[in-house]
């Protein structure tokens, strides 16, 4: 895939609002099959877009990559195939299945910025969108649909249509769902919307923290403060540094849909079981590998290799 390609598809994924890593590789050590400059795309769900080098090298990309989406992080990922010592700014994989060679791989995730909607015309609302803006959200008006990924809803339309947008929030379960009016009128709104009452109970109403808020701007920075006071904060992968071969699951990062975190029973590389594609079956079991290598020698011989 050439360079202008990729590029050209990370464009794409973000104006889809699709999230994924960028991998390029900045150091190859002969004898590697990936050089420096060659790239790739990890997408949530484990696919790989482009080259950053053969089976197993690749598998190491795609186990960091998953993980760095969960906290949105970048990372110096350092493949060796032979144990080395802690690096300060690298994360070390021991693989000890690459051909010889060490690789460096930068890799960054890009993740869609949280998903505001307002509903409404008003100061407050033309407010919201102004400042949501600059806090470098994407702010969509309410058409009557709530996409899937929407981070939190803002009905600022002073009576109209309220039932409807704060309805369709609830139940496509957006984790915020604000209402712009005084106590007692929200109370009312809330207690009159058809749907559960565990549900009315999510409706925070007034929208926004108590920061004493009078005019249009200083109401809509109130909200988004609440916004952002309700967001779960990243999931963290540790330190900078981490020297792996580590266990399935040794990030408590869930796996694409489908797939599974396991270990090579043969070099004890992390792999995903549904998403690499070497696999073998013996008693009754499936095994997964990084690569064929690793599913020839267990083949030749897989008691050696069962628990």
């Amino acid at each position: 895939m050439l360079r202008q390609d990729l590029s050209r598809r990370c464009q794409e994924l973000r104006a889809a609002r699709v999230p994924f890593v960028y991998a390029r590789v900045v150091l190859a050590d002969h004898p590697t099959s990936a050089k420096p400059g060659d790239e790739a795309i990890v997408l949530a769900d484990g696919t790989v877009e482009g080259f950053v080098g053969g089976a197993c090298a690749e598998s190491t990309v795609r186990d960091q990559s998953l993980s760095l989406l969960q906290t949105g992080d970048t990372l110096v990922l350092r493949i060796s195939p032979g144990p080395e010592p802690d690096q300060a700014g690298r994360r070390v994989v021991h693989n000890p299945c690459l051909s010889g060679g060490t690789i460096e791989v930068f890799l960054e995730a890009s993740r869609p910025p949280p998903l505001v909607v307002v509903v409404g015309e008003a100061p407050i609302a033309r407010a919201l969108m102004d400042l949501g803006a600059h806090l470098g959200y994407d702010l969509h008006g309410f058409d009557g649909t709530v996409p899937s990924d929407t981070a939190a809803m803002i009905v600022a339309s002073h009576g109209r249509g309220e039932e409807r947008a704060l309805s369709a929030a609830l139940e496509a379960g957006v984790p915020y769902v604000g209402l712009v009016a005084s106590s007692k009128r929200g109370a009312a709104v809330v207690a009159a919307l058809p749907v559960a009452d565990d549900l009315k109970r999510k409706v925070h109403t007034p929208a926004g923290l108590d920061i004493g808020a009078r005019t249009a701007p200083e109401v809509a920075l109130s909200i988004l403060a609440g916004v952002v006071a309700s967001q779960p904060g990243p999931a963290t992968a540790g330190g900078a540094t981490h020297v792996a071969s580590a266990p399935a699951g040794h990030l408590g990062v869930d796996a694409p849909e489908g797939a599974a975190r396991t270990t090579d029973p043969v070099c004890g590389m992390t792999v995903m079981a549904g998403v690499d594609g070497w696999h073998a079956e013996h008693g009754g079991r499936q095994f997964w590998f990084c690569g064929r290598g690793c599913r020839d020698a267990f083949a030749s011989n897989p008691d050696a290799y069962c628990p």
